[in-house]
């Protein structure tokens, strides 16, 4: 690794709109480079995980170390394979902070869609060399002269600096590797001062523990070196470190300016933060500024299907949020269904992919329970804000929703939604922005056969099903990207579900004033369904405050107390319906209604858009 100076190597990234061809461009990389062998076999090499080969996603940012000779010169080309899909930015925005080029690849078939313009902006906030790559060029509808006039307009790049390509042939791939060097600038470092390394991602390993992926600003380290954290301030001997080249591959030492991993005996998953520094004993160095930490978008229950397997749950929850430091963790419990916890993602996919990790790699099964999104409250009375120490709460737990006499106003998230979409279409998906409470922003034609439009939603309108909508709305063609846009003010409104007067504490729900009524429906005719018959009536109410909202009735079973009556009298006929009806009031008040589990578990994942 010495053989390297500063000036000879290249820290870059992959970044584009999800299948657009980063993975199969990072493959033909590392096969120009002689990283891998050249097989029919190299497909999505980086990604490593069974849900990123079952999804055909990228999921988690991958490294790998490329050797490349260029005009008779050998350059160290350190690679970042990166996530495509809106749910993962934190994995972009970590793995740019080690770069300082990225290749920006765009569909010469589909051109700029949604997640292309995050991204791009992504890199271009953290001041990296863009290079645009129009890949699949070899497909029947390719059109690279009209991608690199809409890379022009929305991008402001020259379409001479535009490299085209065909990953999946390997057509033209060279010329990116010289791009790579060409355009990208060295990392800007000093091996002549003491060590600062900062941790971009951490993997565990449960026989070497945690596995620290690292990119150094400056100085060097080698196996032996005596390290401190300087986020828990625990020193560490290093017992191994190397480069990804794309498996492990120790080495004697890493110099500044490199990427690689570093091994140090760090057992506890909570030892490794993402985004900490690490420096030399005896040797303190300014910490490096770190990330911004991920703002959870959508909330949601999971709790183990047996609780006797809490503790195992426990376990590879923490290690799995050590591998993806993006989901936020708070301990959770409810009547129906135990202990448990209640976990924040970046979106529905992220949460999604997280549940199957945790089945697939930790052997776990759980109950996930309906996504909700965190509302705010602000605190009325001097008595309630010196409770609360602070004068704005979150609520992430519907059930913990402040009474309206308490608050001054409820607020509710909104995201700054960006819908790319063929012309046609624009009519429908407008509509459907406006059925979702959104507000239009901004609409800006990219060319004649696409536009870009800019909405401000409400995060829990778009948060259950708008993707899917969206989709079947434009024939597939639409793509859409959000990003936090802060709190607005809104009409919230707390609902309880009432079994036969009791109210059920796991099925209460924060609503909007407008869409009550709707949502209380929906889940009194799923609670209907769900629940099974009893000897006495069931009445299924929705409630706001005081004031019922919608109604359902599971019918009784009902014995026919008049079979033994052959004519005779009415007034014999009278009394014996009289006495089964009281017996029927009686029943009922003194009656407990037990929801079954099955059943809570089908109306709590299938409640409606919270």
């Amino acid at each position: 690794m010495s053989k390297f100076p500063v000036e000879d190597i290249r820290n870059f990234s992959i970044i584009a709109h999800v299948d657009h061809g980063k993975s199969t461009l990072a493959d033909r990389l590392l096969e120009l480079t002689g990283t891998i062998d050249k097989t029919k076999k190299n497909q999505q090499v980086l990604d490593k995980l069974q849900v990123e080969r079952e999804r055909g996603i990228t999921v988690k940012a991958q490294t790998a170390t490329l050797f490349y000779s260029f005009e008779g010169k050998q350059y160290l080309l350190n690679l970042i394979d990166t996530p495509g899909h809106v749910d993962f930015s934190y994995e972009v925005s970590r793995s740019l902070s080690a770069c300082q080029g990225v290749l920006l690849v765009v569909d010469a078939n589909e051109g700029i869609q949604a997640q292309t313009v995050a991204n791009f902006f992504l890199a271009f906030e953290a001041q990296l060399t863009v290079i645009p790559v129009i890949n699949k060029i070899d497909l029947k509808n390719a059109d690279p002269e009209r991608v690199e006039k809409q890379i022009e307009k929305v991008f402001d790049i020259p379409s001479d600096e535009c490299i085209k390509i065909s990953a999946k042939l390997g057509t033209n791939v060279d010329s990116v590797l010289q791009a790579v060097i060409e355009r990208i600038p060295p990392p800007n470092v000093h091996r002549e001062n003491p060590l600062r390394a900062l941790v971009f991602d951490s993997t565990f390993d449960q026989y070497r523990g945690v596995i620290a992926n690292i990119a150094l600003f400056d100085g060097v380290v080698s196996k032996g070196d005596k390290i401190v954290s300087a986020y828990t301030k625990k020193t560490y001997e290093v017992n191994e470190v190397g480069i990804l080249n794309p498996n492990e591959q120790p080495t004697c030492k890493l110099y500044a300016g490199q990427v690689g991993f570093l091994i140090a005996g760090m057992k506890d998953v909570t030892e490794a933060q993402i985004g900490d520094t690490l420096y030399l004993h005896n040797h303190p160095v300014e910490p490096l500024p770190g990330f911004k930490s991920a703002k959870p978008m959508v909330f949601a229950g999971v709790y183990p299907v047996d609780q006797s397997e809490y503790n195992n749950l426990k376990s590879a929850i923490e290690k799995l949020t050590l591998n993806d430091s993006s989901v936020t963790v708070h301990r959770d419990s409810s009547l129906a269904l135990g202990a448990g916890w209640r976990l924040g993602f970046l979106g529905l996919l992220h949460m999604e992919v997280f549940n199957q990790r945790l089945e697939q790699e930790y052997n776990a099964s759980v109950i996930l329970t309906t996504p909700t999104v965190p509302y705010k409250a602000v605190l009325s009375s001097a008595k309630l804000i010196k409770e609360y120490k602070e004068k704005e709460i979150t609520i992430i737990n519907p059930a913990q929703f402040p009474d309206k006499s308490k608050v001054t106003e409820y607020l509710e998230p909104v995201v700054l939604g960006t819908v790319v979409t063929p012309t046609e279409y624009t009519g429908k998906i407008m509509a459907l922005c406006q059925t979702r409470r959104a507000t239009q922003e901004n609409m800006i034609f990219i060319d004649e056969n696409r536009v870009m439009l800019k909405y401000l939603f409400p995060l829990n309108e778009i948060v259950v099903d708008f993707y899917d909508s969206l989709k079947s709305l434009s024939s597939g063609y639409a793509s859409f990207d959000y990003e936090d846009a802060g709190y607005q003010t809104a009409e919230l409104v707390k609902m309880d579900i009432l079994l036969n007067g009791n109210i059920v504490e796991e099925l209460v729900t924060v609503v909007h004033k407008d869409k009550a009524y709707t949502v209380g429906k929906t889940i009194c005719e799923r609670l209907k369904d769900s629940l099974p018959r009893q000897l006495f009536e069931i009445a299924i109410q929705a409630a706001v405050g005081s004031k019922v909202i919608a109604r359902e009735t599971v019918k009784a079973y009902r014995k026919n107390v008049l079979a033994k009556c052959y004519g005779g009298d009415i007034t014999r006929k009278m009394k014996l319906l009289k006495r089964q009806t009281e017996g029927k009031k009686k029943l009922r008040k003194i009656g407990n209604i037990e929801i079954p589990k099955d059943a809570f578990i089908k109306v709590l994942k299938t409640q409606p858009n919270k």
